[in-house]
């Protein structure tokens, strides 16, 4: 069976879905007051951009809108596990040539990791080895 084809986010629409995520289901003015809360750089987001980005990300399939009350209400279409898969998937193929190995070795020597994620990065690799010793 073919994977579902997850659009693929532009920046600005990935900020929102991680507000999106966040909050589950939310109104336009509850996600443009938390994604200006979020933001670091000092520029906030009007209102009628987080609305113009929402109905895009509508289009494309990226978030579904409940038009039953008079307010809509947004959601994101796809749980952030998927999307990430699906961007880690499109970078490791276009940037690395497919190879996990090198995605995962550029970004530990890039980023100088704690101990708690070195020892979640070990404890993913024995989960790892582990499901294909039982698969073989």
């Amino acid at each position: 069976m073919k994977q579902q084809e997850i659009p693929q986010p532009t920046e600005a629409e990935l900020e929102l879905l991680t507000v999106l995520w966040s909050l589950g289901t939310a109104t336009v003015r509850e996600i443009n007051d938390k994604l200006n809360e979020r933001r670091t750089d000092g520029k906030e987001v009007g209102y009628t951009t987080s609305l113009k980005l929402l109905q895009i990300m509508v289009e494309k399939g990226l978030a579904q809108r409940n038009t039953d009350n008079r307010t809509h209400v947004y959601e994101a279409a796809y749980a952030q596990d998927e999307v990430q898969r699906n961007l880690l998937q499109r970078l490791a193929d276009s940037a690395f040539e497919g190879s996990a190995m090198q995605m995962v070795m550029q970004v530990l020597g890039n980023h100088d990791a704690s101990t708690e994620e070195l020892d979640e990065v070990k404890a993913l690799i024995e989960k790892v080895e582990e499901l294909r010793k039982l698969k073989s």
